[in-house]
């Protein structure tokens, strides 16, 4: 999967950047003409294989200016097609897809804390509420697929394996005011609108076993390797798997109906899948080698991989522990 990478810079860095494209292998790479103010953009077509590397090359040489832009863009073909296969077959794949860079951009939309983000909590968390009165599964996936509250998660994830405190605590923010919201509307349609709290759909969300720890951590590390991999239809499998807004959404209709037992149910379904979901993205994101690019911030980061995942492994095996005690 090619990407054609375009730097701007002043014109006497072409030579340089494109004996960079060289070293690393590039597929093609061409200069622009100069511009009035004496920018020259780069072209460089390359490959996954030393895309990353390429990029850290990149911003190592261009941070020591004051006036760079790099875009990337997503080649959809390219002829004529390559035949020298030969020449490569020996090369280390990488197993990222895209680059460290448009990993970042993709996720960190996903923790913006804006009107269009809670409005998306608001109709979600309605949808669901009314999937789970009606005990109707269809309209229940819906507010599934629309799913707002996963983008932070994976953000979380992201900045935990890159060591970027800024996004976490976008994140985070984002994160707790999403299920704060959803709690806040679906306990009010719990409180204002009679229901029975013994259909088949809302009953479901507040039981957790162990397959539902496996099903969570599975999902959430499928969610990771579809970020990585590029594969972004994949997310949509996730969000109906391992959904965070019924559970949320159970846990506000139970209370107001003033069954507190369902609602525990309900808030330990809605926990495990939390941090199964943040474990294993992360420890996704980590086998694949997602990290920083300067020897500071990969030790940062180092440090906050190291304590949230034994934070994550703890809460685990505290929830494993309520779902055995809970069974008992």
């Amino acid at each position: 999967m090619f990407r054609l990478i375009k730097v701007v810079a002043q014109a006497g860095h072409a030579d340089t950047l494109c004996a960079i494209a060289e070293t690393h292998e590039a597929e093609d790479f061409w200069v622009e003409g100069t511009d009035d103010d004496g920018q020259q953009c780069v072209n460089i077509l390359i490959g996954p294989d030393r895309r990353q590397e390429f990029m850290d090359a990149l911003q190592t040489i261009m941070d020591r200016n004051s006036k760079w832009r790099i875009v990337i863009l997503p080649v959809e073909a390219t002829v004529p097609i390559r035949q020298d296969k030969d020449e490569t077959k020996d090369r280390k794949a990488s197993s990222t897809a895209i680059t460290r860079e448009e990993l970042y951009n993709d996720v960190a939309h996903g923790a913006q804390l804006n009107n269009n983000f809670l409005l998306l909590v608001v109709l979600s968390t309605i949808v669901a509420a009314i999937g789970l009165l009606a005990n109707n599964v269809a309209v229940l996936v819906g507010a599934m697929v629309i799913a707002p509250l996963l983008g932070p998660h994976l953000a979380f994830a992201l900045a935990t394996a890159t060591g970027d405190f800024d996004l976490m605590k976008r994140a985070l923010t984002s994160g707790v005011v999403g299920l704060a919201l959803g709690f806040v509307i679906s306990l009010s349609i719990g409180l204002i609108i009679p229901f029975d709290p013994t259909g088949v759909e809302l009953v479901s969300r507040t039981i957790v076993g162990l397959d539902g720890v496996v099903l969570a951590l599975a999902s959430g590390a499928a969610a990771a390797l579809s970020l990585t991999t590029g594969l972004s239809s994949v997310l949509v499998g996730v969000m109906v798997a391992v959904a965070l807004l019924p559970p949320a959404v159970a846990v506000g209709l139970t209370l107001g109906a003033g069954r507190e037992e369902l609602a525990f149910g309900a808030a330990l379904l809605l926990a495990v899948n939390m941090v199964c979901i943040n474990l294993s993205a992360q420890l996704v994101l980590i086998a694949k080698g997602i990290q920083p690019r300067s020897w500071l911030e990969k030790r940062a980061a180092k440090q906050s991989r190291r304590l949230n995942l034994i934070i994550w492994t703890l809460c685990l095996a505290v929830l494993i522990a309520f779902i055995y005690w809970r069974a008992a």
